[in-house]
């Protein structure tokens, strides 16, 4: 990963701005996802990760649930295949450990699936249609 990159880890309030600007860059303008789908009432409980580039600028996210979920990960097309979502993905991984969880799982989209694979998730279960996109349950064993 680049040294430039920053992850930043942090409640929703904290984050929220930047966590947002890349969730609706990536989720509602480039997929297309509905905005009323993408914003729930988890995002306050959840812990929330924030990728920073050199200048600052968020490049990307994810956040975990109480319950071991890992979700709303998203990188800026500028800023994919540098290893920003894996780092992202480990740091909530590490941070879901030390609250105690064995297991943590995602639903990914299929697109994503052999991201997750090379992160050690195992694919569970049949696709299904989340947000008008195919997806797939996923777990980890911590």
């Amino acid at each position: 990963m680049n040294p430039d990159i920053q992850i930043k880890l942090g409640e929703w309030s904290e984050l929220q701005a930047d966590a947002q600007a890349v969730r609706t860059a990536v989720f509602v303008e480039e997929q297309k996802i509905p905005a009323a789908l993408e914003w729930d009432v988890m995002d306050a409980q959840c812990l929330h990760a924030v990728a920073y580039d050199a200048q600052g600028k968020a490049i990307g996210t994810g956040r975990l649930l109480p319950d071991g979920h890992i979700g709303r990960m998203a990188v800026l097309n500028t800023a994919r295949n540098c290893g920003v979502g894996a780092e992202i993905l480990r740091q909530l991984m590490v941070q879901a450990k030390h609250r105690g969880m064995q297991t943590v799982q995602l639903n990914a989209q299929i697109s994503a699936e052999p991201f997750y694979q090379r992160e050690g998730f195992l694919r569970e279960g049949d696709l299904f249609i989340e947000a008008g996109i195919e997806h797939v349950h996923m777990n980890k064993n911590l």
